[in-house]
């Protein structure tokens, strides 16, 4: 275990004991694990929040929490010191004992390199050509947990980061585009006429762009969506969507673990042929089509832009992996023909207190999934810890994915 010396002390002493902590046999060695302060610029998400602290103090653990590490998302120091943390300052040895560390992006160097050997990491590990990383993690023999393999099973449901921080996203891009718009979305009638509703077209009926559906709905559009999968059909026609069916082709792309595959470029032309008259009626379009690990394909020509109404706005949640739209910009709003195109990376951060909530919950699922008796267990025989075990002692158990060979 790691450094729990002055826990013991605490629990001894009888002093400053955390009413959590009677739970637990005296003299019972804890494992702890340290919340991190988020240093990617924009980040304002947290990896643990008042209630997980607590969930995991209930499960015998100790929690070390980042000063002015939930600030950004609305939790203050003095409410993780409540629910039983223990606050430490940044310095040159945070990170140094501990048993784990949960964030939400990769911790700095300087932190890896004070994490003792079989040490584990938890968070969205960006593995796909991670290389600089891996080679850190290989050489500190850190057992990482990459959230974003964790496997699409039924089981996994509770630790689904992706799917809980994707729902946000299709959330907030509807808000943005209604924001950037130039016309009001619901219909409304009036003394001086009626004003008919706003045209949504979605590209992708995964979890973000099903969100995105139920929000536009919401405000009162008239959704149009399209995806590669024709199963996607009936998921899309019950939350009120008109769903517009896939180009009749001899192979179409199926999906695996929940993922559509990607297609072929024929399949994709043909796409895109048939988006064209769509994109030409819509007001806004939101983008959510991407396939793990690979570029996002791309469904928006600048010739179909060109097509599109002065004034329509495309938001495009694939823009960090290359982009579903032709223009866009990484957390950038530009103008293309006429057409507002936003790039819509880190959205979930700007809902910082909820994404972090949702987040801090899936991390403490997985976290005690893996939580044994005598402390981390990873069994890789079950296969939720085989789907995301990224690297463990010395080795990267997904080579492909780092050197792009998948």
């Amino acid at each position: 275990m790691g450094n729990c010396a002055h826990l013991l002390q605490l629990c001894c002493s009888g002093e400053g004991r955390h009413p959590l902590i009677d739970r637990w046999p005296p003299g019972t060695l804890l494992a702890e694990v340290l919340i991190l302060r988020e240093r990617t610029p924009g980040e304002c998400r947290v990896a643990a929040t008042p209630e997980t602290v607590r969930r995991l103090l209930a499960r015998g653990l100790t929690l070390q929490v980042e000063q002015s590490a939930g600030l950004a998302a609305g939790y203050a120091d003095h409410e993780f010191e409540a629910a039983g943390a223990r606050l430490v300052a940044p310095g040159p040895e945070l990170g140094a004992g501990v048993d784990a560390v949960l964030c939400v992006n990769p911790p700095a160097a300087e932190v890896l390199n004070q994490l003792r050997p079989g040490a584990l990491l938890a968070g969205l590990l960006s593995p796909y050509g991670a290389i600089a990383l891996v080679e850190q993690l290989q050489a500190r023999r850190v057992s990482a947990l990459a959230l974003e393999l964790l496997p699409r099973i039924s089981r996994a449901q509770t630790m689904d980061v992706l799917s809980s921080q994707a729902n946000i996203a299709g959330y907030k891009a509807v808000l943005l585009a209604a924001a950037a718009l130039d016309r009001y979305v619901p219909m409304l009638m009036t003394a001086a006429g009626t004003i008919q509703p706003a045209r949504a077209l979605i590209l992708g009926a995964g979890v973000a762009g099903l969100q995105a559906l139920a929000t536009a709905r919401r405000l009162g559009a008239v959704v149009y969506v399209s995806d590669v999968r024709p199963a996607a059909k009936e998921q899309v026609e019950s939350l009120g969507g008109r769903f517009l069916s896939p180009p009749e082709q001899e192979e179409r792309p199926a999906e695996a673990g929940g993922y559509a595959k990607a297609a072929s470029e024929a399949f994709l032309a043909a796409q895109r042929q048939q988006l064209a008259d769509q994109l030409a009626l819509a007001d806004m379009v939101i983008c959510t089509a991407q396939v793990p690990g690979r570029r996002a394909p791309l469904l928006i020509s600048d010739e179909m832009l060109a097509g599109m109404r002065p004034g329509s706005v495309v938001v495009d949640l694939a823009v960090a992996q290359g982009g579903n739209c032709a223009g866009t910009v990484c957390g950038q709003t530009v103008e293309r023909h006429g057409v507002r195109l936003i790039g819509g990376d880190g959205l979930p951060s700007s809902v910082a207190n909820h994404a972090s909530a949702l987040y801090a919950r899936n991390l403490a699922a997985l976290v005690e999934h893996v939580l044994g008796e005598d402390g981390f267990q990873l069994d890789q025989e079950d296969p939720i810890v085989a789907g995301c075990l990224f690297t463990h002692d010395g080795a990267c158990r997904f080579p492909d994915l780092v050197s792009g060979a998948n």
